[in-house]
């Protein structure tokens, strides 16, 4: 068989073609190389922004070719050796030369495609000689073909022995405006405007769509390049991203409407249980080994390390912070149990081992890739631009230079840092009470960002952002603003000074709550305030608020119905961890949720939902257990599905079902004597030890 002319995953440049098998019939052979042929000639009708003149010449020959094989497709000549390896050749190559001209066309690629263009040209020069090869030891002589299409081929063979495809002048002069122009940006000099259209212009990029598209491609090729093997690809493609960005930015004034804007899904968040796969990786990895973090701590300067890596920093006698380059004014290492847990609650619900995870992992984490001296530079001109026009410019200007930041803090940790130093968040703390609907979601999308950076946290809150945001979330002229604001109180809550203070508004928890009640919610916003309230629990004077807003009947009232089955684990996750307390406990049992509780006990296809069930139903034994544990003695069920537990869950959630089975066998064994129930004080101290061993 033949193998496909075009794998899916192949990235742009990376040609991959697949020769026919030896004993590939002659009629399929044929027809392949008729159907490649004549996708090759098709090319004619598309754009090429660079390469023109190499395209036409390689359309040319293919076009020749094509007619040779339609004489052979119809007059079935003799098939000697020589002519299947011809044949079989002419596929190998030809399958390669189509492979390049589709990426020549790729979307968004154009910028790219320009600055590879020596690569290119080399590539088709091999790519001719290995088809000139193939027709050198054809016997055309030998095949009942026709004389003039005969006499084409040797033509052909002949041009393509002595062809010379080199770049043209015109894609070299744009080579090297190009290269003067992030030489400029390197130099921290901003080259003339005009300079920089003249470049767009020629590469057909003519608006904010076609630049965006741009900026995408460049993006996912940085995101997919592996560091060690493509060293030297990786600064062009970051200066190439930072030019588009600028040009994204500066150039094009006008936000065209692609039909992409306002309506992204990056609003999703994390939260507890299976809201956790929403956040984005970088968030739990090292910045320093690029791993996920097993024991993160907090420097001086506010950031956050692997403790192992941050320690091995300062041994090397290293006194600044690797990330921001400040000088540390101590080298105390503060754990950051909030995003131990949410990092350990990544793992647990993903099925990953916390031993095995020193090792990448491609689907938790991507590369991050510093950026180049060129894109840094730009990006601070972009910075300062973007800045002028939030405070200056036009309710329109206003409202792009948001979305444009908005999009630079989408994945960057630099861009973040950039735009909080010049830009600062004020600015767009006031856009959130613009009367626009789409200037109001750009601003607090893009203080969502912002607030994935600690620098970020401080300004805000130090601006007085707390309580914009929180009226945003209360009374946003869009149901997506309101949960995206729901999502910065989340990043918000992530530091415990700031968990203390949102709590002690209780405005903030009121409109989580509603946000989640609200029947005409998405339900990305109701998880993002789920999310929200899961970060604020962590700090334990918050519980009572919580419960005082009246979060259980909510909470029951998801967990009750069969269609909001996608709230389960996030809900399950907060009545576990109110329900450490004693008033938690109680609320929970007024709302007659333990039937539900015990029915997703032994019926959760979720190993986290199942872990919170055994989390929820302990702290329901300890606190009110003459209510409990009479009724989870009576379900035979309940045992089966805390043994398959412990073999099953996590270390802690197996030493919990280990403690409520040990609990439910004494109560049996004593013959159901009130004596035999367990005592909060005592059952508390084994607790406590359980949850110590088990961090």
């Amino acid at each position: 068989m033949l193998g496909k002319f075009e794998p899916y995953d192949r990235r742009i440049l990376k040609i991959l073609a697949v020769r026919p098998c030896e004993s590939i019939s002659t009629t399929i052979l044929v027809t392949s190389l008729l159907t490649l042929a004549r996708e090759i000639t098709n090319f004619k009708s598309k754009l090429f922004s660079s390469q023109k003149k190499i395209v036409r010449e390689i359309i040319r020959q293919i076009e020749i070719l094509l007619i040779f094989f339609e004489e052979i497709h119809d007059h079935h000549p003799t098939f000697t050796n020589s002519l299947i390896l011809s044949l079989s050749e002419l596929h190998f190559s030809i399958q390669k030369i189509r492979c390049l001209l589709k990426d020549c066309t790729r979307e968004g690629a154009r910028l790219y495609i320009l600055m590879k263009s020596q690569f290119i040209a080399n590539q088709f020069r091999v790519l001719v000689s290995s088809v000139a090869a193939a027709l050198d030891i054809l016997d055309l002589n030998s095949l009942e073909i026709c004389k003039e299409v005969k006499e084409l081929v040797l033509l052909l063979a002949k041009q393509a022995q002595k062809s010379n495809l080199h770049v043209s002048i015109s894609d070299q002069c744009a080579m090297e405006r190009v290269i003067l122009i992030l030489n400029h940006f390197e130099n921290q000099f901003e080259p003339e405007k005009g300079l920089i259209k003249r470049i767009l212009n020629y590469l057909g990029i003519h608006n904010w769509v076609d630049c965006n598209k741009e900026v995408k491609f460049l993006e996912d090729e940085i995101r997919n390049s592996n560091v060690e093997e493509e060293e030297r690809e990786i600064p062009l493609l970051s200066g190439l991203l930072g030019l588009m960005c600028y040009c994204r930015g500066v150039i094009f004034d006008t936000l065209d409407d692609d039909g992409d804007h306002n309506s992204e899904s990056e609003s999703k968040l994390a939260g507890a249980g299976e809201v956790l796969s929403y956040l984005n990786p970088e968030d739990f990895r090292c910045p320093i080994s690029l791993e996920l973090m097993i024991n993160p701590v907090t420097i001086s300067t506010g950031q956050t390390y692997d403790r192992a890596s941050i320690q091995k920093w300062l041994k090397s006698g290293n006194l600044i912070c690797p990330k921001t380059g400040e000088k540390l004014e101590n080298t105390e290492l503060v754990p950051n149990s909030a995003l131990k847990k949410l990092i350990h609650q990544f793992c647990c619900d993903n099925g990953i081992s916390i031993s095995k995870i020193g090792r990448k992992s491609k689907e938790l984490s991507r590369t991050i890739i510093f950026p180049s001296p060129a894109s840094r530079e730009t990006i601070k001109f972009l910075a300062e631009f973007l800045a002028g026009r939030l405070t200056y410019g036009t309710d329109v200007q206003k409202n792009k230079a948001a979305y444009e930041i908005r999009l630079l803090t989408k994945s960057n940790i630099y861009n973040r840092s950039i735009l909080i130093e010049v830009v600062n968040v004020a600015p767009l703390l006031d856009l959130l009470t613009s009367n626009d609907p789409n200037t109001q979601e750009n601003a607090i999308s893009a203080l969502l960002k912002l607030a994935k950076h600690s620098k970020g946290q401080k300004s805000i809150i130090e601006e007085g952002g707390l309580m914009l945001i929180i009226s945003v979330l209360r009374g946003g002229m869009k149901i997506e603003s309101r949960q995206i604001a729901a999502a910065t109180i989340f990043y918000l809550s992530a530091v415990e000074k700031y968990r203390k203070l949102i709590g002690s508004t209780r405005q903030a928890i009121t409109g989580l709550i509603e946000l989640i009640k609200d029947k005409d919610g998405t339900m990305c916003g109701k998880k993002n305030a789920m999310a929200a309230i899961f970060g604020l629990l962590l700090y334990h004077r918050n519980h009572d608020r919580v419960l005082e807003e009246g979060i259980i009947p909510v909470l029951f009232d998801l967990i009750s119905c069969v269609e909001r089955s996608d709230f389960l684990v996030d809900a399950l996750a907060i009545l576990a961890c109110l329900g450490e307390k004693i008033n938690g406990s109680i609320a929970i049992l007024q709302t007659s949720a333990l039937p539900l509780i015990m029915g997703f006990m032994k019926s959760f296809i979720s190993k986290a939902g199942r872990e919170y069930c055994v989390s929820i139903l302990l702290s329901l034994c300890i606190n009110c257990g003459t209510e409990v544990v009479p009724i989870l003695s009576k379900e035979p069920s309940i045992i089966a599905s805390l043994y398959a537990l412990i073999t099953e869950g996590s270390s802690h959630a197996s030493k919990k079902a280990l403690m409520l089975i040990n609990m439910l066998h004494k109560f049996r064994e004593s013959g159901s004597s009130s004596s035999a129930l367990p005592s909060p004080s005592s059952i508390h101290k084994e607790t406590c030890f359980s949850s110590n061993f088990g961090k």
